[in-house]
């Protein structure tokens, strides 16, 4: 036996959703999803394995699911992953390898992290451009998630792409291909490829970037971007589902492997953020019934780790009765001498009662999503996200969480008193900034510890870059070159450590911001046009860590494709975006918002 089956034979899972038949793979499409993370994170993905299990537990959708992780055991040279002893990349399903699949799934959750579907690609010796691509021999490549809210960087590598929530539209998608693999060929019929993809392109909800031609423009950006044909339509609209439509396994992690399980009780955001696309999807919230039938499964699993996995948790209608099935769990757990930690995503500060920190701080052990703490005494986590310290930057940019709401958070926080740890959420290099509101971060923080009143009181600053999102009111605005944010986030951390003295500052205090590597492709990758996917390319081939990317390395690379790094800071003032074909967006509300904005930073 290789060691990836040894490692695969030795994965725990167990089904958290109700039992269901399994297909008989005969006949069937064969869909593998590569999830870029170990084992226990590709079960907190979301995306890929709601889908995952809708199409396994669907008669009606002709395909099975199986899933290729990013192994512990595969072997990393420079960019690439390999399998040890060079055996084929293989599921966690079937020995079969990927490559055989007939189509595969790649989720891409940042821009930043464009480059792995390169890498997900070689490891399962899957062409990485789809031109070079045979029907048949390989399988179709479908991407999808909030990474490819501008799919154009991937579009020469991606056959189509999923717009929006993907539960309709790749179940249409894999009936498509299977009645287009299953029928007679056509005499005298136009290339099968085209017709296939052609199909596709007119689900809605499916991008398909090769029935598209863009007109490039000199530098980076485009001048146009068209339908190849009058059967592809001229935009594509993202799908998302009334909750009565969206599968159990969209609101809950359907499988665990003993140590942690979760949730997703809320999708979408009531507020509409101008920076933010929390808000672009509409509001809905999972059935209560679902959740508290969730929770007594893992009582009865005894999974030690419940995670609440939703941004804005605190406008669950039904937290209080949730939160008190999971006190339950965790006081009966206690009292059979086992711990259950409950961690939440963060939380609005406008949003906070009394009875919800209440709620929270009885669970026992709780903390904040994918946070080490690293601090002595801390009881508990809340996270607020002020965004800026500037009133009327916060204002302008649409946010509802003035300083009088943070104040009342943390009076609320104090009240309560088993809440020593607030993490603060800032942006920073956006437009209308100005250096002294960078520097009020400083001062922010201190106040926010002085009114948590308990000298064991501790503050996270979780610093930002401004990135404007595509299909958001901010998509056209300027971005701050990286280095220079840098600098922005050592200024604040020096300020702070002036303010409260070097040994207060490291007992109390923590300043993080991302590295300028990731921020640099995520500049180029947010609002590139296909070209970015060859200079992507170009940096994976000659092994560039791209963990460790420099501004002259990126630079270089784009100068060899006739790119202007600087081109992507500046404001996209051209009427036609390189993702035009997805977006939506109210041009005039664009531009009110990019005056003001101009207006504030430019007056002193």
């Amino acid at each position: 036996m290789s060691i990836l089956d040894q490692e695969i034979e030795s994965l725990r899972e167990i089904p958290l959703t109700r039992p269901y038949e399994p297909k008989n793979p005969a006949g069937l499409l064969r869909m593998v999803f590569m999830i870029p993370f170990s084992h226990a994170f590709s079960l907190m993905c979301n995306g890929p394995m709601g889908l995952y299990h809708l199409i396994n537990r669907s008669p009606d959708i002709p395909a099975v699911a199986e899933r290729a992780l990013q192994y512990d055991c595969l072997v990393r040279d420079g960019n690439r992953l390999f399998t040890p002893g060079q055996v084929p990349y293989r599921t966690i399903e079937s020995p079969r390898p990927v490559r055989e699949a007939d189509i595969v799934g790649i989720s891409m959750i940042n821009a930043g992290d464009l480059h792995s579907a390169l890498r997900l690609l070689d490891l399962a010796g899957i062409p990485r451009r789809s031109s070079d691509r045979v029907p048949g021999a390989h399988p179709l490549v479908v991407g999808g998630n909030q990474g490819l809210a501008d799919p154009e960087p991937l579009a020469d590598y991606l056959d189509v792409v999923a717009i929006g929530e993907a539960e309709r539209s790749l179940a249409e998608l894999l009936r498509i291909v299977h009645t287009h693999r299953t029928r007679p060929p056509v005499a005298d019929e136009v290339n099968p490829r085209t017709v296939l993809l052609q199909n596709l392109a007119r689900v809605p909800g499916l991008y398909v970037p090769a029935m598209y031609e863009p007109e490039f423009a000199p530098g980076g950006g485009v001048l146009a971007i068209r339908p190849r044909t009058l059967a592809v339509p001229a935009t594509v609209h993202a799908q998302y589902l009334d909750v009565r439509e969206l599968h159990d396994a969209h609101f809950i992690y359907p499988v665990t492997d003993g140590t942690a399980a979760g949730m997703h009780p809320v999708v979408g955001c009531r507020h509409t953020c101008t920076f933010c696309n929390l808000g672009v999807p509409p509001f809905r919230q999972a059935p209560l019934e679902l959740l508290l039938a969730y929770i007594d499964r893992l009582e009865e699993l005894q999974v030690p780790t419940v995670i609440i996995s939703a941004p804005t948790f605190t406008q669950y209608r039904h937290r209080q009765q949730l939160l008190d099935r999971i006190r339950t769990y965790a006081q009966r757990a206690a009292a059979d001498g086992r711990k259950v930690t409950t961690i939440i995503g963060s939380i609005r500060a406008d949003e906070i009662s009394a009875e919800y920190l209440d709620a929270v701080t009885e669970l026992g052990d709780f903390g904040h999503l994918f946070t080490e703490l690293h601090l002595s005494k801390a009881r508990g986590v809340l996270t607020i996200a002020p965004e800026w310290a500037a009133p009327d930057l916060v204002t302008l940019y649409g946010k509802t969480q003035t300083k009088e709401r943070v104040h009342r958070a943390l009076e609320l926080c104090r009240s309560n008193g088993k809440i020593n740890t607030v993490m603060l959420y800032f942006i920073i290099g956006a437009p209308g900034e100005r250096p002294e509101d960078r520097l009020a971060i400083a001062d922010y923080a201190l106040d926010v510890r002085r009114r948590l009143g308990v000298p064991d009181a501790n503050v996270i600053i979780k610093l930002h870059q401004f990135m404007p999102k595509p299909g958001t009111p901010t998509q056209r605005l300027a971005m701050t070159d990286p280095d220079l944010v840098q600098e922005y986030g050592q200024q604040i951390r020096d300020r702070l450590r002036t303010l409260v003295g070097d040994k207060v500052f490291e007992a109390h205090y923590r300043v993080e911001q991302f590295t300028a590597s990731r921020m640099h492709l995520e500049v180029v990758c947010s609002r590139g046009d296909r070209r970015i996917g060859h200079a992507l390319e170009d940096l994976y081939n000659a092994n560039i860590d791209l963990e460790e990317l420099t501004k002259d390395q990126l630079v270089e690379v784009l100068e060899e494709h006739g790119l202007d790094y600087d081109r992507y800071l500046r404001p996209m003032d051209e009427p036609v975006l390189p993702w035009q074909v997805l977006n939506h967006v109210n041009r005039a509300a664009e531009q009110q918002l990019a005056t003001a904005l101009s207006e504030r930073e430019n007056h002193r």
